[in-house]
């Protein structure tokens, strides 16, 4: 906020006496900012920690909080959520070779902030796990065993 109000052209004495209040009366809290920021994003977006705390940054806010917003974030949690992304995006991709689903799965996942071995993991039991109802085929069309 102090960016935008010395943008605004307002001086620092008025607006640090401004922002403080703003803390004093409980209108600036970035723990809660960035609590709520983690958990909407992560739930709405699926986005991972990665990709969350790279938003907090952009938005000003401290390493120290955002990095005690993210450890609110279970890693079982957000390892659901990934999970919960690669059977959607699966669905619409029986038709391809297991190697391209794989790598555009790996590609999504990374977009999305999570670290290449759990992305590799998931995609891993996802796709062995979706064999049997999405068979995967291969480059000439043929179902692969």
């Amino acid at each position: 906020m102090a960016d935008v109000l010395a943008e605004r052209g307002i001086a620092d004495e008025v607006a640090d006496e401004v922002l403080d209040r703003f803390t004093e009366v409980g209108l600036i809290d970035d723990a809660a900012f960035a609590t709520a920021w983690v958990e909407s994003r992560h739930r709405g977006r699926g986005l991972g920690k990665r990709a969350l705390a790279q938003e907090l940054r952009r938005r000003g806010v401290d390493d120290e909080l955002s990095r005690d917003a993210l450890e609110e974030l279970e890693p079982e949690q957000e390892e659901e959520t990934a999970r919960a992304l690669v059977r959607k995006k699966l669905r619409s991709m029986r038709s391809l070779d297991r190697q391209v689903a794989m790598r555009r799965l790996l590609g999504m996942l990374a977009r999305k902030g999570y670290s290449g071995g759990m992305a590799m993991s998931i995609i891993k039991q996802e796709l062995d796990a979706s064999h049997e109802e999405f068979p995967l085929l291969d480059s000439s069309g043929i179902e692969v065993e």
